[in-house]
């Protein structure tokens, strides 16, 4: 699937004096909180890490509460879909106006019924929803299906 990297990143995390006895722990709680959220710096949403202490010394920031900084090597695994990429995905809920996808567990998409093939019409027999194409009877999209589309935005 397109939109996953490696991307190799070098960071300084900030550890809080208090943290000190336990340094490993208190940047792998800092790492945990970059995991699934957007970060404009990363371009992308960091789904997994790998860290590597570069320095075993660090340097401590003049202040009210110094901190220190500890430097990083860190390999992060981004999903960033650009447009005209292919991901895919679970459907997880289907109307006559759009087909609603999970991404790797996490993200939402949407496929509007501008974007559906002409090929597929809407069906709604006992309660089951799905999309079958005109030309090929077997081909449907229903709940629970995987499919792969193009990122537009």
């Amino acid at each position: 699937m397109e939109g996953l990297k490696v991307s190799d990143a070098n960071l300084v995390v900030y550890v809080h004096p208090s943290k000190s006895r336990r340094v490993s722990q208190a940047i792998l709680r800092e790492l945990s909180s970059l995991l699934f959220k957007f970060h404009e710096v990363f371009d992308g949403v960091v789904l997994a890490y790998d860290v590597e202490i570069v320095d075993k010394i660090a340097k401590i920031l003049p202040g009210i509460h110094p901190y220190f900084g500890v430097r990083l090597n860190a390999k992060l695994l981004l999903f960033s879909p650009k447009p005209n990429m292919l991901v895919e995905g679970k459907v997880v809920k289907l109307t006559q106006e759009s087909i609603h996808i999970i991404v790797l567990g996490f993200a939402s998409a949407v496929i509007i019924s501008e974007d559906i093939r002409e090929d597929f019409r809407y069906k709604n027999k006992n309660g089951k929803e799905l999309y079958r194409s005109r030309s090929q009877k077997h081909h449907s999209i229903k709940v629970g299906t995987m499919i792969r589309f193009m990122v537009k935005r």
